[in-house]
């Protein structure tokens, strides 16, 4: 008896390479943005107070250093549930990657809740609908689009990204026209009394959460086009675009309105554009519901290329591998992704998801830079084209991320 043909053999479904260098720029600044700026410049603000311009620039310079590794690490393994990848190859032990691996997939998780809250916010103040309602809707419409597809799901975070970079771009603009004298809160340094300066290095770490996103890239690894080159690039851009963005609006905001009042406001950029041009709450109020809707579409399909790629790996079910064949996406790992974050979302308050967040994150970034480290230590040679960057990068990544850890549970 003889075997099935080639022609009736077939290989499981697998993720396909649909995303280019454009369309991965504009998945990594949608993800950051829309959290980063939308949601929490009240927040950073209410620590910082008129200097928090300076705590996002001081999260993106940690956030520099862990952005050059991942570029090399992303290039050398491009897969995905790179984090759990990066630290198997580096220390050969399926634990330290399984490990690593739910870290990453807890973080992705909370942040779409925390996000989720944001977006709430908005709807809630534009429309007065109920909170649960509103976020049940929201978790439950975006896992119908990351199910869809994944270059469905990035050309709508594209759409979206472009909409809420131009929200950001009119509160700028408004404030130009104004002539609010926002450039000195970027100029001007802080002065050295310790309470400022703690209030600034406690507001960073909440900005930190601000810059998560650029990660997010490494994750659709396997769906890039020449990973090699437009990985390492996307993130860079992303990093720039955001920290530009971030750091001129946080001017802004801190400029328009006292910073007390943004921290209490569960609106603050429509409230900044209302004081600016003197409108409605509704144009700018639309665009922030946009870019936080776009960030949690962005970190759930992260989070489920992370249980995709864990279950291929065996760390988790077998069955959470499966791709269906007429989406490309693994649904089971999407419906799972989708569960988890409507349980958080109802449950937990947003500054303690975003600073859970920024605390975990910063671990694996270590984490990230310790294996780079060891690579490099052992002479690892990777066949794949890479970036390569030298030995004092992930050196400095993991000390500034684990002195901001460190931080985060000083300051409590």
């Amino acid at each position: 008896m003889t075997g099935p043909s080639p022609s009736t053999t077939s290989a499981p479904p697998a993720l396909r390479r649909r995303l280019g260098l454009t369309l991965l720029v504009l998945y990594g600044v949608g993800i950051t943005v829309g959290a980063g700026i939308y949601v929490l410049v009240g927040a950073v603000a209410g620590r910082a107070g008129a200097h928090a311009p300076w705590a996002f620039a001081m999260a993106a310079v940690v956030m520099a250093l862990t952005v050059a590794s991942y570029a090399e690490l992303c290039t050398r393994f491009p897969v995905s549930a790179g984090e759990a990848a990066y630290l198997r190859e580096a220390f050969g032990s399926r634990l330290v990657s399984t490990l690593t691996g739910l870290m990453t997939l807890l973080v992705g998780i909370v942040s779409s809740a925390a996000v989720t809250l944001g977006a709430a916010g908005y709807i809630h103040a534009l429309t007065g609908w109920p909170r649960e309602a509103v976020i049940v809707v929201v978790v439950l419409g975006l896992g119908l689009v990351a199910a869809w597809g994944i270059l469905e799901s990035v050309v709508v975070a594209a759409v979206f990204t472009v909409l809420e970079v131009g929200g950001l771009l009119m509160v700028i603009l408004a404030a130009a026209g104004a002539g609010v004298p926002f450039g000195a809160a970027i100029v001007t340094l802080p002065p050295a009394d310790l309470s400022v300066l703690s209030g600034i290095a406690a507001a960073s770490l909440i900005a930190f959460f601000a810059f998560i996103g650029f990660e997010d890239l490494a994750n659709v690894a396997e769906e890039a086009q020449e990973p090699h080159r437009t990985l390492p690039l996307a993130m860079v851009l992303t990093l720039i675009i955001a920290t530009v963005l971030y750091v001129v609006v946080a001017a802004v905001a801190v400029t328009a309105v006292p910073p007390a009042e943004l921290a209490a406001s569960e609106a603050p950029l429509s409230l900044v554009f209302q004081r600016l041009a003197g409108t409605g709450p509704v144009t700018l109020g639309l665009i922030a519901i946009v870019a936080t809707l776009n960030t949690v579409l962005a970190q759930m399909t992260m989070a489920t290329r992370v249980v995709y790629g864990m279950a291929r790996q065996g760390d988790l079910p077998a069955p959470l591998a499966a791709v269906h064949a007429g989406t490309g996406t693994p649904l089971r790992a999407t419906a799972l992704v989708g569960l988890a974050v409507l349980v958080l979302a109802l449950g937990v308050g947003l500054e303690r998801l975003a600073a859970g967040t920024s605390f975990a994150t910063l671990l694996i970034f270590a984490l990230v830079n310790v294996a780079l480290l060891r690579l490099k230590w052992r002479g690892v040679i990777t066949a794949t084209p890479h970036v390569t960057v030298p030995a004092v990068v992930p050196a400095a990544g993991l000390v500034t991320c684990l002195a901001m850890a460190a931080m985060a549970l000083l300051l409590g």
